[in-house]
């Protein structure tokens, strides 16, 4: 008898995801547990486990579909039954006679661009639909077919030259796309913190000269006890701590009509991921040393590619840090993330002439923003608070010392 495939629970805050790729296709043979489907929600992208170990007879919801949990996503039948009814045979149940069998990166590209499988060469092995072949498909589909129109009348008499805009040449196509949700979280997320917080953005900057000297006399020695880089995020996040327990109204956050502190600092920290801007928070910051936060820093980053973060890693936080220097940001004003009442935003490091002493020298500089819920947080304590981060990282001994 066949097994169903479901949507499982994957939080109470869940209601529908999205299908975002089949890593399996029909005629497929699974074992136990091997991961089947992907499929996204607001906060993640998760990978759907086969229930029972067989052969898939059946799909049912196709790359792009929205469900609820409980919906069927696949059937499979034990490897026995299958093979007994031939539904192991070369040719998928679901795919017609000559169809082309479509890889899922392949698959995940097609339905993106609302194009199908018949339309699309496939040059890999017995005919199959690679990624690259997709995405050919697209971009010839994104050429517009008036170069194969048929001959033109023959031209009148030529007529004296006059003026005219120049003839626009080039592709005019447009695709409509479905918004995935965990881009539909952000859209609302962003919204929500632009109509119910007072945002305020102040400004400072601060010379790494000494944290890149730092890095550099000690790197060899870190790496070599670490198995990590040491980074300039670290750095930021052992100040941020500091400033956060010197200013405990950025680490709190507005309920109703009251205002709950953290003692603790769970510091989320916005990566680019396969799917868009994620904050995995880093818990008990406050406890942790240099060589534990690259650690989780650099694990963040590598799985948040991958879309391999789990959910539980994306929830809460007390404070943000937004790292927009790594894509070339000089100056920024970040949204927070409610309902957390700060976030504080790097930026591209470059060398500038600054003043020092009465002497114009030159110095690798950084802008550093600080957004602030004005409902909570003062002027005064903004500026404190970002004032203590330029000192700890001007100063990295402050953050040992703890001055």
């Amino acid at each position: 008898m066949p097994v169903d495939v479901t949507v499982p629970a994957l939080g109470e805050s869940i209601q529908e995801v999205q299908v975002s790729a089949w890593l399996k296709q029909p005629g497929d043979t699974v074992a136990l547990d091997e991961p089947l489907i992907e499929l996204e929600s607001d906060k993640a992208t998760v990978e759907v486990p086969a229930p029972a170990a067989g052969v898939i007879t059946e799909i049912v919801a196709a790359v792009g579909a929205v469900l609820k949990v409980g919906d069927v996503l696949a059937r499979i039948e034990s490897l026995a039954a299958a093979t007994a009814s031939g539904a192991a045979a070369p040719a998928a149940p679901d795919r017609a006679p000559g169809e082309p069998h479509v890889m899922p990166a392949a698959r995940r590209v097609l339905a993106e661009n609302a194009l199908s499988a018949d339309q699309v060469t496939g040059t890999g092995p017995g005919g199959r639909v690679l990624k690259e072949d997709a995405v050919r498909a697209v971009a010839g589909a994104a050429v517009p077919a008036t170069a194969a129109a048929a001959p033109a009348a023959p031209a009148a008499a030529p007529a004296a030259p006059a003026a005219s805009a120049p003839t626009a040449t080039g592709g005019r196509a447009t695709r409509t796309v479905r918004m995935s949700p965990i881009r539909r979280r952000i859209a609302e997320r962003l919204v929500q913190a632009q109509r119910d917080a007072a945002l305020l953005t102040t400004f400072n900057e601060i010379d790494l000269t000494r944290v890149k000297a730092l890095r550099a006399e000690h790197q060899e020695a870190f790496q070599a006890r670490y198995g990590v880089k040491l980074g300039f995020m670290s750095f930021f996040v052992k100040a941020a701590v500091e400033a956060l327990q010197l200013v405990p109204e950025i680490n709190a956050g507005i309920e109703g009509d009251s205002i709950v502190y953290h003692d603790y600092c769970d510091i989320g920290i916005a990566v680019g991921g396969g799917k868009g801007l994620v904050v995995p928070v880093i818990r008990n910051a406050e406890g942790l040393g240099f060589g534990e936060l690259e650690r989780v820093i650099g694990d963040f980053a590598s799985r948040a590619q991958a879309n391999k973060l789990d959910l539980e890693e994306l929830q809460g936080g007390t404070f943000t840090i937004s790292n927009g220097g790594v894509y070339g940001s000089l100056l920024s004003t970040p949204i927070i993330n409610p309902p957390q009442s700060g976030v504080l935003g790097l930026h591209a490091i470059q060398d500038r002439p600054v003043a020092i002493d009465g002497q114009v020298v030159i110095r690798p500089m950084m802008y550093v923003a600080l957004t602030y819920d004005h409902r909570l947080v003062d002027g005064r304590e903004s500026v404190a608070f970002l004032k203590h981060i330029k000192h700890c990282v001007e100063q990295p001994e402050r953050l040992l010392l703890k001055v």
